[in-house]
């Protein structure tokens, strides 16, 4: 993968932006290597499969640490490598943290994510702790929560959330859905191949022309 500083100026950058906005203590580059590493693996992974702009250069993977969208997604994988590896879960709260101070989203350290996964310009996002599926594409203002009962939903692969989309509670989404501007949806199944409009229980569907996978992704589906 094609980066815009060297790996290891890398770690070291992000950990002087940690150490600047939370000076109770010092993290270094050593501290955040075994992670670094790990994260950028997992962002090499990603990029491969998206078909967006800046994405890639010359058909390889591309990172720019001054792509925001980018380095939201660099930020996230840091973190939650943190936590899959059993790292300090203060230094993980903290790069989750300086992730939510720099972009104004919010995807706690321990959000499992998929593997595949895009987004694009998300300031005022929130990803709660749902079950999530590759190929998933997410905008600006986004909301994935639980219920009041503490149930999150379930997504199949290929989904897309357009802006100021919200999907809350014990609702399962099927694969290449597309689900427009401001689909608000609580406690409600979507079958899939669908354009989804409205609010909960107030769901319009209309069968998709677009596959996510092909259209977004490069994949056949």
């Amino acid at each position: 993968m094609k980066l815009s500083l060297e790996r290891e100026v890398l770690a070291q950058y992000v950990a002087r932006q940690v150490s600047n906005t939370f000076p109770d203590g010092t993290v270094t580059g050593d501290a955040l290597r075994p992670y670094h590493e790990h994260a950028l693996e997992r962002l090499e992974h990603c990029f491969r499969h998206a078909r967006v702009k800046y994405f890639a250069v010359g058909g390889e993977p591309s990172f720019n640490h001054l792509n925001t969208d980018q380095y939201a997604m660099y930020l996230y994988f840091l973190s939650n490598s943190i936590h899959r590896m059993q790292g300090d879960p203060a230094l993980a709260s903290k790069i989750y943290a300086l992730n939510k101070a720099l972009h104004a989203l919010d995807v706690y350290y321990e959000v499992a994510l998929p593997d595949i996964f895009v987004w694009q310009h998300p300031v005022g996002t929130v990803l709660g702790r749902a079950k999530y599926a590759n190929y998933l594409f997410v905008y600006q203002r986004c909301t994935v929560g639980g219920n009041l009962a503490g149930v999150y939903p379930t997504f199949e692969e290929g989904v897309v959330l357009y802006g100021d989309t919200a999907i809350v509670g014990k609702s399962h989404i099927g694969k290449n859905t597309w689900l427009s501007l401001g689909t608000k949806i609580l406690d409600q199944d979507i079958d899939g191949h669908a354009i989804v409009f409205g609010r909960s229980p107030d769901i319009v569907t209309k069968p998709a022309k677009r596959s996510v996978l092909q259209t977004l992704f490069g994949l056949d589906g």
